[in-house]
């Protein structure tokens, strides 16, 4: 749910230089993922209930922000789906042009969709054994990659370590980390399955930080590799790991990172649409959306309506290009993110006596202190989006509609049950 490995990384390395990508997806964890998992295994350990964050939020804040919480995530989640079938597309056009061109490339995105949707109906289990078995298979070939890499280094002087490196044409410092904080967000998705996983207070914080050490080594490890293989970084856009592969490994290296990166693509979107849709489930069933929302399939116990409805809204967005749907998803999604932080300073002061396995250390500074660094990042990520626009609108004034519309819904749904 967090990472599909380095695919998605590569404007970062265009934007900021290999150094600068390197410290970035060094210092990103330290202030934005490692305080987000800190703050998810306290809150997951505590209240492992199906629904997980929208409960933490509730009983934190109250159900106005519970509310809030949902609306925010699910409107985050239209950019944040519409980001793998962009992906998937990505690399496949840039091994095989052809099979992307013109409306091809779109109607492979909404055939992705469709066939997660069916996978997802499946259940929970059926979804996490796949998603094990496709991290394998997604990151073998960066194994490969960072030998050649490292042999390009140490090879004759006409190899491509031996070309002098280019200067930055564009440098946005700011954007690559807002691309890494994208990189490196969903560590709360995984609480919405809470009532699916087997022993969920000792599984949540144990799976946290493990989770956040391996992703950040699967990310700076290629990156490393890179900067030291002769590449130019002007060169990197999204999909350009394909581009490397055939620079160091030839056809075969390229085919097998486009395969690695559609794998990506799919496991990613699929592990999210199951957490995702566990929230309209969630919300149906206290009364917040309608009760269709709750029908379950009999033989998984998968809620297909929430599934299929979900699918349809993240398809809408599929027309959104790459850098766009991160901006929109970063600004919308971020702030449902720190709805959790103050939902985690909520419950120590509604709930002192709460068991919590796993407790955040340093008492109540404690909790508000690592809520700090992820606000500065949403704030940095506000600031180089002022002027980002989507279309002919600002998208800090798109991100605000979205934002604004959750208090209207609120209300809407307080009139339905008052019927």
């Amino acid at each position: 749910m967090v990472s599909g490995g380095p695919y998605g990384l590569e404007d970062i390395i265009s934007m900021a230089g290999y150094s600068g990508a390197l410290l970035i997806l060094f210092i990103t964890p330290l202030l934005w993922a490692a305080p987000t998992a800190m703050m998810v295994g306290e809150l997951a350990s505590a209240i492992p209930e199906e629904g997980g964050f929208y409960i933490w939020v509730t009983r934190g804040l109250g159900k106005f922000w519970g509310f809030q919480e949902v609306w925010l995530t699910m409107a985050g989640s239209f950019f944040e789906m519409a980001l793998y079938p962009t992906l998937f597309v990505d690399y496949l056009g840039h091994f095989a042009p052809q099979l992307t061109a013109g409306y091809r490339g779109h109607l492979i995105g909404l055939l992705m969709i469709a066939a997660c949707t069916a996978w997802n109906i499946r259940g929970a289990r059926s979804v996490g054994n796949s998603s094990t078995v496709m991290s394998i298979l997604l990151l073998s070939p960066f194994v490969v990659l960072t030998v050649l890499g490292l042999l390009h280094k140490f090879a004759a002087p006409t190899s491509l370590a031996h070309v002098a490196p280019q200067p930055l044409s564009h440098v946005d410092i700011l954007g690559g980390i807002l691309i890494a904080m994208w990189n490196y967000m969903g560590w709360d998705n995984a609480s919405t399955i809470a009532g699916e996983v087997h022993n969920p207070q000792k599984t949540y914080p144990k799976v946290m930080w493990i989770t956040v050490a391996v992703v950040a080594v699967s990310y700076l490890i290629p990156v490393a590799t890179m900067s030291v293989s002769g590449l130019d970084a002007n060169s990197w856009t999204t999909g350009g790991w394909v581009d490397a592969g055939r620079a160091l490994g030839g056809p075969f290296l390229a085919g097998a990172l486009t395969v690695g990166g559609i794998i990506g693509a799919i496991g990613t979107f699929n592990a999210l649409m199951m957490s995702f849709s566990r929230l309209p489930m969630v919300m149906g069933e206290t009364g917040a959306l309608p009760k269709i929302f709750t029908r379950t399939s009999v033989a998984s116990g998968a809620p297909y309506i929430a599934i299929i409805v979900c699918a349809f809204g993240w398809a809408a967005c599929t027309f959104l290009s790459f850098e766009r749907l991160i901006i929109l998803d970063v600004l919308v999604t971020g702030l449902s993110i720190m709805l959790e932080f103050w939902a985690l300073i909520g419950l120590r002061l509604r709930e002192p006596n709460l068991a919590r396995p796993y407790r955040v250390p340093g008492g109540l500074i404690g909790v508000i202190a690592i809520g700090l660094p992820p606000l500065a990042l949403m704030l940095a990520a506000g600031f180089r989006n002022h002027s980002e626009r989507i279309g002919n609108v600002n998208a800090l004034i798109v991100g605000a509609i979205f934002i604004a519309a959750g208090p209207i819904l609120y209300f809407l749904s307080t009139l339905r049950r008052a019927q």
